[in-house]
């Protein structure tokens, strides 16, 4: 590791003790640039005074962080930020920052901040570059899906414009989102698509009679598999609704459910609940949420991997379940279309359509596949060449700030 650029790396979504399993993708991809260069985590929490009681109503509601923890030799911080739920949120931007001033300002000192690198547009990115008006030092900030919501809002667009506009650049996670910058009126030379990737040290397919003897299914019952945050967004409710009528077709059809709750929220018991409704209970399996290194397990055993869900920036499970040799079905929202981008990868459906998702689900299930196609795309994916990119533009834009400064002395 060199010496230079120091990173911190800010975003209010950053796996903790507490929360092991929120923002991996934002670790996943910065832990491996702090591989080259200096790193530490700035992850902000939001924090209202009542929020004890409204977990009494909603479990795993804004769950919390500790103060400061170290994860594979970095440090990362959680300071609180005032945030009010469901409220306020043109305020949130400006809270966060003066939350995690005293911070970045020691950091500053200590010569461990030359740049930094926001993870979402609002609050985080806002937030972030406020944060470097303020240190005089450049931030770069990533979009990850939540903004073409935002942009589409009255009271949190303003903000977001501002935020792109004072970001030294731009990455954006799929084209899509980068179109949605290019509508906000940033510079077409600001914005660089860097997408996610897949680590095939850790995703790579177990023999599928170990792994569906692991999990006790039948050498040859038909399997779907859908991992994510148990929220509405990830549409796993959306494939339950098509289960009866694809285990008309498929006797003995399983689908396993991997996941938990998450900072958006848990509709966990509604998913039961709806599983017990339409009589479903030895069709669907909840394996709750799995380690990284035990993930591989339920994609190895699966034959299709589904996901009808109603927003994504680009979905590293896609890739992850790729790189275990399964096709992927799901919605044509956000960057979907761009990961499953051939039809030997999978399929990709109108969000919204139930009965064209089951007729995709079911082709899937009885096609078939070449495994070994999908692996190979997944191994063009790697982390290695996303990763270089960005400390291509990290060390530009810290070569580039003395000749700024030289150039602006009278």
């Amino acid at each position: 590791m060199d010496d230079g650029p120091r990173i911190v790396v800010f975003s209010s979504l950053f796996p903790s003790a507490v929360q092991p399993g929120a923002g991996l993708f934002v670790r996943e991809r910065m832990f491996r640039v702090g591989r080259e260069l200096p790193l530490a985590v700035v992850a902000p929490t939001p924090w209202f005074p009542l929020q004890s009681l409204l977990r009494r109503f909603k479990p795993g509601f804004r769950a919390g962080a500790p103060q400061h923890e170290t994860q594979q030799g970095h440090d990362v911080w959680f300071p609180r930020f005032f945030s009010v739920p469901g409220v306020f949120k043109s305020l949130d931007g400006l809270a966060m920052a003066l939350a995690a001033w005293p911070r970045l300002a020691r950091l500053k000192r200590q010569g461990r901040l030359d740049l930094i690198d926001a993870h979402f547009a609002y609050p985080d990115g806002y937030a972030a570059t406020l944060l470097g008006r303020w240190l005089g030092v450049p931030v770069t900030i990533t979009l990850r899906g939540s903004e073409p919501r935002q942009a589409s809002d009255r009271a949190l667009a303003p903000r977001l414009r501002a935020a792109l506009q004072r970001a030294a650049r731009v990455f954006a996670v799929s084209e899509s989102l980068r179109q949605v910058a290019l509508g906000l009126g940033i510079a077409p030379d600001k914005v660089q698509v860097v997408g996610n990737g897949v680590d095939l040290a850790r995703f790579s397919p177990l023999p599928r009679a170990d792994a569906r003897a692991a999990l006790g299914l039948g050498a040859d019952v038909p399997v779907l598999v859908s991992v994510g945050g148990l929220v509405e967004r990830k549409g796993f409710h959306r494939v339950i609704e098509r289960l009866p009528a694809l285990r008309r077709r498929f006797p003995g059809l399983v689908y396993l459910v991997v996941g938990g709750p998450s900072p958006e929220g848990d509709i966990g018991a509604q998913l039961r609940a709806q599983v017990a409704a339409a009589g479903l209970q030895d069709a669907v399996r909840f394996l709750g949420p799995l380690a990284p290194d035990a993930l591989r397990v339920p994609l190895s055993a699966a034959d299709v991997f589904v996901l009808a869900t109603r927003n994504e920036g680009w979905a590293n499970v896609f890739l992850e379940a790729m790189a275990c040799g399964l096709p992927v079905v799901t919605t044509a929202v956000g960057g979907n279309a761009e990961v499953v981008c051939r039809p030997e990868l999978g399929r990709v459906v109108p969000f919204g359509d139930g009965d064209v998702l089951e007729r995709a689900i079911a082709e899937a299930l009885a096609h078939d596949w070449d495994a070994d196609t999908i692996r190979r795309y997944a191994a063009a994916n790697t982390w290695d060449r996303r990763v270089a990119d960005l400390i291509a533009v990290f060390r530009a834009l810290h070569a580039a700030r003395p000749a700024r400064a030289a150039a602006a002395t009278p």
